[in-house]
């Protein structure tokens, strides 16, 4: 056989059979990741669509043949929201702010408080005390449902807005995300610097621990604000006077209501749209602080 036939012959160097194959079938198996996603995206959001959607048709346009182009009726359907029981509506919404942003203020305190110490300090019991904290994580809300409404019933604040509020503040989760955290952002040189330095342990926390966790405690923060939010079962349990009740408990009472009066499903519709608005835009406010390094607030040598 000729030189000529065997270089024909033979492979390119550094190639093997197939490697033509190779790059296009990668690709092809790397587009599953993101078709996976894409399809867990629609299943998400198409609800939230179909939400927005309705809540801009009228009555009459919502109970014929549905289509995702919007209707005409979202000024009169927000009109009618307002005027239901002389904007009581308005009521459970401002309700819903107050359990979830000062709920999850104290429970992010809290929470920084006592991640930082079971990060920082050396003392008998921490890891047991993280330990009732996991199992605390694990769980369900449900289960401590009746057990903290037997609790408030004892001290007699049931039906108030610190019956509500008192379960939220301690979050087992927040704790946990706060230990983990603090562990990786505050170094223990630093701590230690502060203290030669002759800063208190207070000061140590607030002036160089807290920066450093803030990225952190606004994850704890926003997690906290979102499960109070949408708290349901709690609400439920504690609550008798409508004046008090979030803005879940009260959209529940006015679906009930529904069966009745149908004309009330548009504003079921339209006040369930205008909940997940404050949701939209806490996110975008506070989602710039999830870029800061790990080290942010440290000080600079």
């Amino acid at each position: 056989m000729s030189s000529l036939a065997v270089r024909k012959a033979a492979p390119a160097a550094g190639t093997t059979p197939g490697t033509a194959q190779g790059p296009p079938l990668r690709r092809r198996i790397a587009l599953i990741p993101t078709l996976t996603l894409l399809l867990g995206a629609i299943y998400t959001l198409l609800p939230v669509a179909w939400v927005v959607i309705a809540s801009t048709k009228s009555g009459s346009e919502l109970f014929s043949t549905f289509t995702f182009l919007p209707g005409s009726g979202f000024a009169e359907n927000l009109k009618d929201l307002s005027a239901y029981r002389d904007g009581v509506y308005w009521k459970w919404m401002g309700n819903s702010a107050l359990y979830a942003g000062l709920g999850a203020l104290l429970s992010t305190g809290v929470s920084a408080f006592s991640g930082y110490a079971l990060a920082t300090y050396r003392f008998k019991g921490r890891e047991a005390i993280f330990n009732v904290l996991l199992a605390g994580v694990l769980m369900p809300p449900i289960i401590l449902a009746i057990p903290q409404y037997l609790l408030m019933a004892k001290a007699d604040i049931t039906d108030s807005y610190l019956s509500v509020l008192l379960p939220q503040i301690l979050s087992p989760y927040g704790v946990y995300l706060s230990r983990v955290y603090a562990t990786a952002a505050v170094p223990s040189d630093v701590v230690e610097a502060g203290r030669m330095d002759g800063a208190s342990e207070w000061r140590i926390f607030t002036r160089i621990a807290v920066p450093m966790m803030i990225p952190g405690l606004v994850t704890v923060f926003l997690f906290q604000f979102v499960a109070v939010w949408n708290n349901f079962l709690l609400p439920y349990i504690m609550l008798s006077d409508d004046e008090k009740f979030p803005i879940t408990l009260g959209l529940f009472t006015l679906l009930q209501q529904g069966n009745n009066q149908p004309a009330l499903y548009t504003l079921v519709i339209t006040g369930a749209f205008l909940a997940v608005i404050p949701l939209i835009a806490l996110f975008l406010v506070i989602q710039r602080f999830w870029s800061l390094d790990l080290l942010s607030g440290a000080v600079k040598s």
